[in-house]
């Protein structure tokens, strides 16, 4: 079959190039009658955007990469949701790549987009240095970072208030009535570490002791499939004083913290009552439903990808201002009470 182009469009139409291709983009330029008849046209006629030749003539690739730890944690699934809701209403596809909490995986995909020619790149990154975003710097390839920060580095940031998320979950795990509340976190992730400020806040608040014992840091980072959350919470619970309650940094962690629990005869929340982070997908689900804060995952990837968008579109149209101060994007949490913490104090 030959090749439809967008002049072809344009003459059986009747309209510009112009016009085709903005109703291709979803442009505002146009009427809603306009753009059904040329898209109706396109559908009819199978056509398909040549996406090498629209790079070369507009200098952009109209795609945005996405590196993430993993997407067997529904967090960031829900993250690509938001992002992709707005991205494809300008035009843009996403990529994404995962680096399974490798910092060097992470860069080598990220050197892989960078190939592609991205437009810009959106990282949940498992760097802790900013000199590993230098080869971004060089490229002048905008990006916004999500949920993970890196604090030296001054970069477009859209998350939460990790110190927030802590407070939320351990003050409601008190108001329940638990008085000995360990807390469980990866301890080279920033979430964590401001989650863990947040933990100690409630308990000086409240006037509770802080036990470093409670305090456990893990190996993994706990995905879906971690396992040493588990092993964690056994040690806990053979402590003389075992905790009371538990509030783990996110929601894999939490999920295997309650498996142990459970496998070991503890009744949840009787025993002891458990809070996670992230509010995943199938929490409800659980044979313990669980307790979680609500990052607004979906709402972060929507933020990102405008933010990015607002990047591009200030590299096409180029400037002699002095740049901006990166924007820091913090949404609001929501604490999600389910069955896992409700105690009755």
């Amino acid at each position: 079959m030959p090749v439809v182009r967008m002049k072809d469009i344009a003459r059986e139409l009747g309209v510009s190039v112009v016009t085709v291709s903005k109703a291709l983009r979803n442009h505002e330029d146009i009427s809603a009658e306009t753009r059904a008849r040329v898209l109706q046209r396109m559908r009819d006629l199978n056509y398909r955007p040549n996406l090498a030749a629209r790079a070369l003539v507009t200098g952009r690739s109209f795609i945005v990469g996405l590196v993430v730890p993993g997407l067997l944690h529904s967090f960031f699934a829900e993250i690509a949701k938001g992002l992709t809701s707005v991205l494809r209403k300008q035009g843009y596809g996403l990529v994404i790549a995962t680096s399974e909490e490798d910092p060097e995986l992470e860069s080598q995909e990220i050197e892989q987009l960078l190939a592609r020619r991205v437009d810009a790149l959106i990282i949940a990154t498992t760097h802790l240095t900013p000199e590993s975003f230098e080869p971004l710097a060089e490229h002048e390839i905008p990006y916004v970072l999500i949920d993970r920060r890196i604090e030296q580095l001054p970069a477009p940031f859209v998350g939460v208030d990790d110190r927030t998320v802590g407070f939320m979950a351990t003050e409601h795990l008190i108001q329940a009535g638990c008085r000995r509340i360990a807390y469980i976190y990866a301890s080279n992730m920033s979430p964590a570490m401001g989650r863990l400020e947040g933990y100690k806040r409630a308990l000086e608040r409240y006037k509770l002791p802080i036990v470093p014992e409670y305090i456990r840091p893990h190996d993994d980072v706990g995905d879906a499939t971690d396992d040493t959350a588990y092993a964690t919470m056994k040690e806990l619970l053979e402590m003389p004083e075992r905790p009371d309650g538990v509030f783990c940094f996110n929601d894999p962690v939490a999920v295997n913290s309650m498996k142990a629990a459970l496998n070991a005869g503890f009744r949840i929340p009787e025993d002891v009552a458990f809070a996670g982070s992230g509010n995943i997908r199938n929490a409800d689900f659980l044979r313990v439903p669980l307790t979680s804060v609500d990052q607004n995952s979906v709402a972060i990837g929507e933020r990102a990808a405008k933010m990015a968008l607002s990047m591009i579109e200030s590299k096409v149209k180029g400037s002699d201002a002095p740049a901006a101060r990166p924007k820091t994007v913090l949404l609001e949490p929501r604490l999600v009470v389910r069955q896992s913490s409700m105690r009755k104090p």
